[in-house]
């Protein structure tokens, strides 16, 4: 039987370039109802970012971009009307949308009549100190769903040229109608009826946070996904696994896939370049944004899912 992965994720996380993925079909990159018999798309298109778009580095996108597809906030030559994707003088915006089927792997009709075997919950960490990969448990996953985290980067809204930590919960919190929790709930049921375990996966910063590192190479991000997909990650060893600091995030420390440790480490980057004080001086600083934002929702959460978020107190047992 066909399986399919959910990625959640704020603007600027990855959702369109991850789901177009070559090795596997397409059944859209947003609004996505997951029902008792499976999952279906309702939106029938794409909406992916143009900033430096090449057919090298994303085929499937740049060769959707044809008639028939809309671009927004590009520049372009007005003899030849080619699109130059560096342009960024009207702003880091730039987009395009087009119709599902111009995805060579397209799955159309876009339904499944499968459930989900991974949750991908996405975020672009600017700090540079979440690990690009993470398992989560059960409580972990509520948490962090609610939470609806990643970094205002340049582009995705105007007048943002640093990257600022923010939250929206549940990826979507205009769009709410109920406590967030409530959605939560939701999710994990769905979870724990069909035995999908769920991640956290961060398509950031690496080796530093905006302006010191650089963002993870995406063909790092495409085999970590490729590793959660058929199950590397989940049959690793618990010894292959280490607990971040404040965060209590288990992450792998060893190579997986081509994807070195020392990516899938940051601690390890950071002492690396001679800043571990920097490092934790930064982790602390983005616990307590998480805890801080935290506080409009715990009063109707469980004790478990408050306990399972980030902690400026919580320190791991030493690394062996």
């Amino acid at each position: 039987m066909a399986t399919c992965r959910f990625f959640f994720g704020l603007s600027g996380t990855g959702k369109t370039t991850l789901s177009a993925d070559p090795e596997r079909f397409l059944i859209g990159d947003d609004e996505h109802v997951w029902t008792s018999t499976g999952v279906f798309n309702i939106e029938g298109g794409c909406y992916a970012k143009c900033i430096d778009l090449s057919r090298e580095k994303e085929p499937e996108i740049f060769d959707a971009i044809r008639f028939g597809s809309v671009q927004e906030n590009v520049v372009f030559d007005q003899w030849t009307r080619e699109v130059d994707y560096a342009d960024v003088s009207i702003t880091e915006n730039t987009r395009c949308a087009y119709p599902l089927k111009f995805i060579p792997n397209a799955y159309i009709p876009a339904t499944i009549k499968s459930h989900p075997s991974n949750i991908i919950l996405l975020t672009c960490d600017a700090f540079g100190v979440l690990p690009p990969v993470s398992k989560l448990s059960p409580e972990q996953t509520m948490y962090h769903f609610i939470a609806g985290y990643t970094a205002k980067v340049a582009g995705t809204e105007m007048g943002v040229t640093e990257p600022t930590a923010t939250f929206s919960a549940c990826f979507g919190g205009p769009f709410l109608v109920w406590h967030p929790y409530h959605y939560a709930e939701m999710l994990s049921a769905k979870m724990v009826a069909h035995t999908c375990p769920a991640w956290l996966l961060n398509t950031g910063w690496v080796g530093g946070g905006y302006g010191v590192g650089h963002r993870c190479p995406l063909k790092y991000t495409r085999q970590i996904v490729d590793a959660i997909h058929d199950g590397t990650l989940l049959n690793l060893p618990d010894s292959s696994y280490e607990t971040m600091s404040c965060f209590g995030l288990s992450h792998p420390k060893v190579q997986v896939k081509d994807v070195p440790s020392a990516i899938l480490n940051p601690q390890e980057a950071w002492e690396a370049s001679g800043k571990a004080a920097e490092y934790k001086e930064k982790v602390r600083h983005l616990a307590g944004l998480f805890e801080k934002n935290f506080e409009q929702y715990a009063p109707q959460c469980s004790e478990a899912v408050i306990q399972a978020g980030p902690r400026t107190s919580f320190e791991p047992e030493k690394r062996k």
